[in-house]
């Protein structure tokens, strides 16, 4: 065992961390912005826009993650016209490329989860809304858009852990997050069990406190709901 190397670049664990923690929290900040308004058009009485809202999902839900990366990140240098464009510096960027393609997966998903919040929420509270002469944009965010994120509570904290662990795969274009570090030591010193443990083990404490964390909020803003199953 080499734990002697380990505890020499922990301060390059530091640091792969806080961009893992980055990563993770900005792509589900702004995934999150995006999913409100596409649950609603999600469930919208217009075909052809909750049609073109569930070919976003299918797409970004039906395909890995780490082919969407690699299609953006690679395959939209292959075209001129957007080498040529104002949008290429951003674009050649593997920090952008990375949290677009998280971005655009975390919101497929998150839109679902939302929407299927919506469908959930009893019509009586939406009578009573109506009739207390609600506009539409009062009665989504005094009553509906609260309703759908309590129920949608459960499976959106299974999502942030998913995209906690997914932001592995930024490794893949250089950027050096746990795994990346984790992959770059094992090169650079050639011992593999050490370095991916360490690795596994900041991933299992990060995980840890995120659930530890979303309970909390979980039992505070959806405890109504647990304790009507219970």
């Amino acid at each position: 065992m080499n734990w002697d190397i380990i505890a020499d670049n922990l301060p390059r664990y530091l640091e792969g961390t806080k961009l893992t923690l980055l990563l993770t929290f900005a792509s589900l900040g702004i995934s999150f912005f995006l999913a409100l308004p596409l649950a609603f058009l999600r469930n919208s009485n217009n075909r052809v826009v909750q049609y073109t809202v569930l070919a976003y999902t299918l797409v970004f839900r039906g395909t890995p993650l780490l082919i969407q990366l690699f299609l953006i990140y690679f395959g939209l240098a292959q075209f001129s016209l957007i080498r040529d464009s104002v949008i290429w510096p951003w674009l050649s960027s593997p920090m952008v490329c990375v949290l677009a393609a998280f971005v655009l997966n975390t919101a497929a998903y998150t839109t679902e989860i939302f929407a299927g919040g919506l469908r959930t929420i009893p019509v009586g509270e939406i009578e009573a809304a109506r009739a207390y002469g609600m506009s539409g944009w009062t009665q989504a965010r005094r009553i509906l858009i609260p309703a759908m994120l309590t129920r949608s509570l459960p499976l959106y904290g299974n999502e942030m852990i998913m995209m906690l662990h997914a932001t592995s795969l930024a490794s893949t274009v250089t950027l050096l997050e746990v795994t990346g570090v984790a992959r770059q030591i094992s090169l650079n010193d050639y011992i593999q069990f050490e370095p991916y443990m360490t690795a596994a083990a900041i991933y299992l404490t990060l995980t840890f406190v995120l659930v530890s964390g979303f309970q909390l909020v979980q039992k505070r803003w959806a405890g109504y709901l647990q304790s009507r199953i219970g």
